[in-house]
C-alpha cells in the first residue's frame, strides 16, 4: 500500500477540480493548471476530495499510485498558495536588477548575464543579492531557479556564486604553505 496514495487530495475553499478521463483540471484563485495521469492508475472526484486508486497489483501501476496523487496535490497548492523559490547572491561586485522582462546579471564575467525570464514565472529582486521566483508550476519555478544557479554555482574554497536560500555549502580549506 502507497501511504501517500491512498491519502485522498482534499479541495480548499475556492478551489474547483474536474476530471474527465486521466485528465484533473484544477481551478483556483492563481489559476488554471491540469495533470494527465498514466493509464496505470483511476483518478475519481468525491465529496470535494479527489482520489487515485492503482488499477491492478503491477508495480508499475503502484509507483504511478504514488506520483499521480503528488502531481495532483501539488496542481492544488500551486493554485491556491503558488511556488517560491529564493536565490542568494554572494560574492564582491555580484548582483541582480530586474529591467522589465529580463534579469541582468553581474557574476564577474566581462558582460553582464541577461536571463530572459520565461512566461508563467515572476521574478523579483527586493535587494541586489537577492531573487525571488514565483509561480504556480512547481516544476517550471524550479526549472527557472536552477537555470539562474547555473551561470555562477556557488564555489567551495569562498563561496562566491548564487546559492539557494539556506543551501549548505561544504568548504574546502585551501592551500597551505
Amino acid at each position: 500500500m502507497s501511504r501517500i496514495g491512498k491519502k485522498p487530495v482534499e479541495l480548499p475553499s475556492g478551489v474547483s477540480a474536474s476530471v474527465s478521463g486521466q485528465t484533473v483540471e484544477v481551478k483556483g484563485p492563481k489559476g488554471t493548471r491540469s495533470f494527465t495521469a498514466t493509464d496505470d492508475v483511476i483518478v475519481t472526484l468525491e465529496d470535494n476530495a479527489v482520489s487515485v486508486t492503482p488499477r491492478g497489483p503491477s508495480k508499475r501501476s503502484r509507483q504511478q499510485w504514488g506520483m499521480t496523487r503528488t502531481m495532483v496535490s501539488n496542481l492544488v497548492t500551486g493554485v491556491t498558495d503558488g511556488f517560491k523559490k529564493e536565490l542568494e547572491i554572494t560574492g564582491v561586485g555580484y548582483r541582480a536588477q530586474l529591467q522589465g522582462n529580463t534579469l541582468k546579471l553581474a557574476l564577474g564575467y566581462s558582460h553582464d548575464v541577461d536571463f530572459q525570464i520565461p512566461e508563467g514565472v515572476t521574478v523579483t529582486v527586493p535587494k541586489n543579492t537577492e531573487i525571488v521566483v514565483e509561480g504556480i508550476d512547481q516544476q517550471q519555478v524550479g526549472q527557472v531557479a536552477a537555470n539562474i544557479r547555473e551561470w555562477r554555482g556557488p564555489e567551495p574554497y569562498k563561496g562566491k556564486g548564487i546559492r539557494y536560500k539556506g543551501e549548505f555549502i561544504f568548504r574546502k580549506e585551501g592551500k597551505k604553505k
